[in-house]
């Protein structure tokens, strides 16, 4: 293992793959939680035209794609605020349009061919340059700052958008930065996984930590710990076994998905089964009887019985239902301290 760092073409291969393996788990798990799993894979698309802008204009192809792919994410940012009803057919168009330009525009550049998109679509983390190696760090850094720096605030608006708007947050500043960052996850990681297997890295770590932890900041940890295995030990089978990268990265991916779901679900079904025990034990009745049978004294008139049993129960779940004052108050300080907004019962997306 250690005559990999003996090859300058291997260190700057491995450093790409650690700094994607970082940054796209930290994003993909709020798209995971908005359940837009499949967004990294239509930026994909649309950065494909940026790349091929790239050669037809003799510019660094990584940073014309992070121009298109943004771009292209307000883009879709618009299309789902103001697109209604149309807002699927206009994203396939805009999906299907980026690719299509961009194998036109390749072939219209001179130093350019459809081989040349080959290295984008699929990952070549081997032929990383210097160049490439600076581009990454710089956007991986922007992508954990804004990722790790307000994921309370990215938290709350992928939970529920009325409610962060309710709080006074900045929801469709919020949406755009999201849209943004994650424009900016896939230009890093299209020279490591490729355009069309970016996805899969950005949601695969997320969905096989979600097996294993129920808290957003465990959720976080674990997938961005998964994510740096696949790609550094990937990058590593790429190697020796002479095959892609990206190919490499997602399998193991989803072996590891697998494995950890195996060993998840037991403990899954016997935690279930010890919160189903806690539910189930009734609570001591005696007060509310004791309240119910003590006869009234000093007056001639009755007092008035107080609530007791499933009236009385049922009242704060009903003001926490309606979305009272207090209620939202309540939630409001569970996102404010940093805990999930199920109240520790568990991140699920």
């Amino acid at each position: 293992m250690t005559e990999l760092l003996d090859y300058p073409f291997m260190q700057r291969a491995l450093l790409a793959a650690l700094l994607v393996g970082v940054a796209a788990p930290a994003v993909g798990i709020y798209l995971v939680q908005r359940r837009q799993a499949i967004m990294g894979d239509g930026i994909g698309h649309v950065a494909l035209t940026g790349v091929a802008l790239g050669f037809l204009l003799n510019t660094n192809p990584v940073w014309m794609a992070v121009l298109v792919a943004s771009l292209g994410a307000v883009a879709m940012e618009l299309i789902r605020w103001y697109g209604k009803a149309r807002g699927d057919l206009a994203l396939a168009m805009l999906f299907y349009g980026g690719m299509a330009g961009g194998v036109m525009i390749i072939n219209l550049s001179p130093n350019g061919s459809n081989a040349s998109l080959t290295t984008y679509l699929f990952g070549s983390v081997t032929t990383v340059s210097d160049s490439d190696v600076v581009a990454i760090v710089c956007l991986s850094a922007f992508v954990l700052a804004a990722s790790l720096g307000l994921r309370r605030q990215l938290f709350a608006v992928c939970q529920d958008e009325e409610f962060a708007r309710v709080t006074g947050l900045p929801v469709r500043l919020l949406n755009l930065l999201l849209a943004l960052t994650a424009a900016v996850t896939v230009t890093v990681a299209m020279r490591v996984v490729g355009l069309l297997l970016v996805s899969a890295l950005m949601v695969i770590p997320v969905a096989a930590a979600q097996q294993a932890t129920r808290g957003f900041a465990g959720t976080l940890g674990l997938s961005v710990l998964f994510g740096v295995a696949v790609t550094v030990s990937g990058t590593a089978t790429s190697f020796y076994a002479d095959v892609p990268p990206g190919a490499s990265i997602v399998v193991l991916a989803i072996a590891l998905f697998g494995v950890v779901t195996a060993l998840a679900t037991p403990l899954a079904r016997r935690r279930a089964r010890r919160d189903r025990h806690r539910t189930d034990v009734p609570a001591d009745p005696e007060p509310a009887r004791t309240a119910r049978q003590e006869p009234a004294r000093g007056g001639t008139g009755a007092a008035p019985a107080p609530e007791t049993g499933a009236a009385a129960d049922a009242a704060p779940a009903t003001d926490a239902e309606r979305g009272t004052a207090r209620g939202r108050a309540s939630v409001a300080g569970r996102y404010k301290d940093g805990g999930d907004a199920a109240g520790g019962g568990g991140f699920r997306a």
